[in-house]
């Protein structure tokens, strides 16, 4: 008995003799397999990611802080226009950020005591060149080739400059989260000569562009993960945000109240002021009286810690000399805002 085909396969032998039926499945199979792909996340075993997110963004907000301020530091030194621009935030094997260097480089060591470990301050020879020129008295006509050499011991010594005022910097921008403590403690041409961490030990690295006119080239920091392991809480939360301001509590005022009221001060009344030739000084005796230009009526000024605030009369009180207060000395700063206030002068908010 002859087999009599359905509706649905003769439909399929029918698609499969016609090319542009073959030609739209295709298509159809193609674009499930790129939403399958797009929905898979390539996660690398090698290298875990262990920085968090949050703490990533921290480390972003706190360097580019630095930047501005190592960039403001640089253009007063070099007196030029020097731009520092935060570039990227990424996490990677020391091994890679090793020969992602170029070779010779300016290669700093920095020792943290803050942080009890070490770490790398990269200054590309693209940018330091130029720098080291203009610091030499250059930088005058446009020179686009430099020598590809390491640096000499004058040039390591002006390098030295510009390492101190990024490493000022960095301790401004993490003084909210510990005291770095930063010093150099090596200067490398050949990067690979220098090893802090294993070769798969993950490192944050901190990427900068610097720009000096038509120069301009990049600066990286590398810190280990072992070394802010510890200050991991401190990342995570907004203590590192320089720019927040929490209010104090009723604790910490009465605490702050009680260690201010303790604190001793220096008080000091000023009698009066004499001129004596060396001579009258060298036979002054017991006894003898210094006649002096002031009124006994015009009181004496008391200083407190060599600043005037009050006035007073001197006197006797039970046997003992005293000085009697009558009134609170007016200082320049009490006098500019009582005329601002008798004028009706409202100062704008800077």
């Amino acid at each position: 008995m002859t087999d009599v085909l359905s509706q649905s396969e003769v439909e399929s032998l029918l698609a499969a003799l016609d090319p542009s039926a073959q030609a739209e499945q295709s298509r159809d199979s193609h674009h499930r397999r790129d939403e399958l792909h797009g929905q898979i996340s390539v996660y690398d075993f090698k290298r875990p990611e262990r920085v968090g997110k949050e703490q990533m963004r921290a480390f972003q907000a706190l360097h580019d802080g630095f930047s501005r301020e190592f960039g403001a530091a640089m253009s007063g030194m070099l007196r030029t226009i020097v731009e520092v621009k935060l570039i990227s935030v990424d996490q990677l094997t020391y091994s890679e950020f090793i020969f992602s260097l170029e070779n010779p480089t300016c290669f700093n060591l920095l020792h943290s005591e803050g942080l009890d470990g070490n770490l790398i301050l990269d200054l590309n020879p693209s940018i330091i060149y130029p720098i080291v020129d203009r610091l030499l008295g250059g930088g005058k006509e446009n020179t686009h080739s430099f020598p590809v050499r390491p640096l000499t011991e004058i040039e390591l010594k002006l390098v030295g400059r510009i390492t101190g005022l990024a490493i000022q910097g960095l301790e401004n921008a993490w003084s909210n989260i510990c005291d770095l403590g930063l010093h150099v403690v090596q200067v490398e041409s050949n990067p690979q000569l220098v090893q802090i961490v294993p070769p798969n030990e993950v490192i944050v690295l901190i990427s900068f562009e610097v720009t000096m006119g038509e120069m301009r080239g990049i600066m990286n920091l590398c810190i280990p993960f072992n070394t802010i392991e510890p200050l991991s809480a401190k990342l995570s939360s907004d203590s590192w945000s320089a720019y927040t301001k929490r209010a104090s509590t009723p604790r910490q005022q009465l605490n702050l109240e009680t260690g201010l009221s303790m604190a001793g001060v220096e008080l000091v009344v000023h009698l009066a002021n004499a001129k004596l030739t060396s001579a009258e000084l060298v036979n002054l005796s017991v006894g003898d009286v210094i006649v002096t230009e002031k009124d006994v009526n015009e009181g004496l000024d008391v200083l407190i810690e060599d600043r005037p605030m009050f006035h007073g009369f001197a006197g006797v009180y039970k046997g003992h000399r005293a000085v009697r207060v009558t009134e609170q000395s007016v200082r320049p700063k009490d006098i500019v805002e009582q005329t601002f206030h008798d004028q009706g002068v409202v100062e704008e908010p800077t």
